[in-house]
């Protein structure tokens, strides 16, 4: 059997990071069922895609970090490292004989056998762009990807307005965190706030200038 993994939300200033995992003995069934990068397919389809991948394969695993445990884990080392973490954790809960991921270190051969040492010295191929190669990487991309949508469903809930997609380049992201800074002095919860774009909207919206005294 064998295993590919991918991630969703490693970008967003909002929002948990997930890694899915997948694990079959043949990606002819994921083939058929017409999987393909996450990215490439509408939140529709994945959605429906989600139901159909769990039916059909041996198992699969999720894993999530909240925004809390992502700031927590960047103090002590780098975002490539902390995905590793997981990607290790994800192919762990099932025996395989090889494992493909979408691999987000510019050093493909060197992030494959650090993961590859992390998991029983397991063969890994590490590839950019995995999930637009291997169809087992792209079922795990559309479990994370399937995933991390809905807890970001969960959170505007939670707050009780759309908080957007989470990411930096979604206006209605950062127009919900500004208005957080500017009543509450604070960020709201779910906020990765090791992030560039949190410091920079800190620094220009806390920070009081002289003509403000």
């Amino acid at each position: 059997m064998f295993c590919g993994v991918d991630e969703a939300g490693r970008g967003p200033v909002m929002g948990p990071l997930v890694v899915g995992a997948v694990y079959v003995e043949d990606d002819d069934v994921l083939r058929s069922i017409g999987v393909k990068d996450s990215k490439k397919l509408t939140p529709r389809r994945r959605e429906a895609m989600y139901d159909e991948i769990i039916s059909a394969v041996e198992g699969y695993s999720i894993i999530t970090l909240s925004a809390e445990e992502i700031d927590a884990k960047r103090e002590r080392t780098s975002l490539n490292m902390v995905e590793m973490e997981m990607f290790a954790e994800a192919v762990s809960r099932m025996p395989v004989t090889r494992v493909y991921v979408d691999c987000p270190d510019p050093n493909e051969e060197k992030f494959g056998n650090m993961l590859s040492v992390r998991i029983n010295n397991t063969p890994v191929t590490a590839r950019h762009k995995a999930d637009d190669t291997y169809p087992v990487v792209s079922a795990a991309s559309i479990l994370a990807k399937v995933t991390r949508d809905r807890l970001i469903a969960e959170i505007s809930e939670e707050f009780g307005e759309n908080i957007g997609s989470g990411y930096p380049s979604d206006p209605v992201t950062i127009a919900f965190i500004e208005k957080w800074l500017k009543e509450k002095g604070c960020t709201p919860r779910h906020t990765r706030n090791s992030w560039d774009t949190v410091r920079n909207l800190k620094s220009r919206l806390l920070v009081r200038k002289i003509t403000d005294w």
